[in-house]
């Protein structure tokens, strides 16, 4: 951060995060997949080489020509959060931010070379100082992550498939790539919503600016507590036909529904990993080089395991219990196979054997239930 950036301080007092990690506050299945595309070799040499055929250029000058980039003579007070954020969250580069005229509530950050960030007058108009900041905090969080380079692609990739929707099977493989990136952009979006509390640090706020982009202005209407009784009941009700239903709804969108959202918001700004950010235990940017990529996809799997486990959701309850079901069959197969076979009842009394084949049911269980949840997942 250059020494005028470092001069201005947040508004009221907040934590800062010296050095900060992304991996401190990214979703297990954002961070998993972001840490193996940065260890893969000629990865980002290969994105750079995109950039010739992505409108980045174009997508600059047009904001450029066509938007109000904020500054210190204008949107000052947005100005004011972006630097706060960057601030909050070691940011050494304060990326250029745009406001455009749109009635919908959006922002985004894009961008290959260096990200620049967008937000819409709808959103502007919606939120109030506190939520807004939250806002530009998840923006900042995307920047932080490198989420800017892949929603880029995809945006393109996108409109590429909507260009060739009238060649003859021209759309499968990019449908294909696109359907991928979109699961991960969920979640990298949930990974972003914690970035915007550990910015804002008004948890409140964090969830009133999720209702509002739900409900639009009608604070006094809603309640944030109730607003979370919905995403309670939209996870566990209705029956099997409801959870594929939820899963074909979610398919085309690049970001969770808003009641999930404020949902694993809350449940996370509830975590001891939230408390121990907040207390400065936090991993740092200067240890990313040696993240293992085996622990992230094990810290995933787990994630997805217990997922699985605690979800209310129909057709998760039942991968569960099938998963669990075939782990206990598994075992108990194997208990009566080996006291049958492997030396009689005596072997099974003490435990031996018996147990043994009941132990590896067990774990054949567990991996089945991971496997579970990581389809289950992927597919929603």
């Amino acid at each position: 951060m250059t020494e005028n950036d470092q001069g201005n301080v947040p508004s009221r007092q907040r934590k800062r995060f010296p050095g900060i990690s992304s991996r401190a506050y990214e979703h297990p299945a954002d961070r998993s997949a972001l840490v193996a595309l940065r260890k893969l070799s000629g990865f980002d040499t290969a994105f750079k080489a995109l950039s010739g055929l992505l409108p980045e250029r174009s997508l600059r000058l047009l904001y450029l020509s066509d938007s109000v980039r904020v500054s210190d003579a204008q949107f000052s007070h947005l100005n004011d959060m972006l630097r706060d954020a960057c601030y909050i969250l070691d940011l050494e580069k304060v990326p250029p931010m745009y406001v455009t005229q749109d009635p919908k509530p959006n922002a985004m950050c894009i961008g290959l070379d260096e990200p620049i960030i967008v937000v819409t007058t709808g959103l502007v108009e919606l939120l109030d100082e506190e939520e807004m900041r939250a806002v530009v905090g998840h923006e900042v969080g995307h920047a932080l992550s490198g989420h800017a380079v892949y929603r880029t692609v995809l945006l393109f990739l996108t409109n590429l498939a909507l260009k060739i929707a009238w060649i003859p099977l021209g759309t499968v493989a990019i449908t294909a790539i696109v359907t991928a990136l979109r699961e991960w952009f969920r979640k990298s979006e949930l990974s972003a919503d914690r970035a915007g509390l550990l910015v804002g640090q008004d948890v409140r706020a964090s969830m009133r600016g999720l209702m509002k982009i739900a409900g639009g202005n009608h604070l006094h209407e809603m309640n944030v507590d109730a607003f979370l009784a919905q995403a309670d009941e939209y996870e566990k009700s209705g029956d099997l036909r409801d959870s594929v239903l939820k899963i074909l709804n979610v398919l085309p969108r690049s970001h969770p529904f808003t009641t999930v959202r404020a949902s694993e918001l809350k449940k996370w700004s509830e975590s001891r990993d939230f408390q121990r950010i907040m207390d400065g235990h936090y991993p740092k940017r200067s240890e990313d080089k040696d993240t293992s990529v085996t622990d992230s996809f094990r810290e995933s799997a787990n994630h997805y395991a217990d997922t699985v486990r605690t979800s209310k959701d129909p057709l998760m309850k039942l991968v569960g219990d099938i998963a669990g079901g075939a782990g206990d069959l598994a075992g108990d197969l194997g208990g009566r196979l080996r006291t049958r076979f492997g030396g009689g009842p005596g072997q099974k009394a003490d435990g031996g054997p018996a147990q043994d084949g009941k132990g590896t049911g067990g774990e054949a269980g567990n991996g089945t239930a991971g496997d579970g949840a990581g389809n289950g997942q992927s597919e929603g």
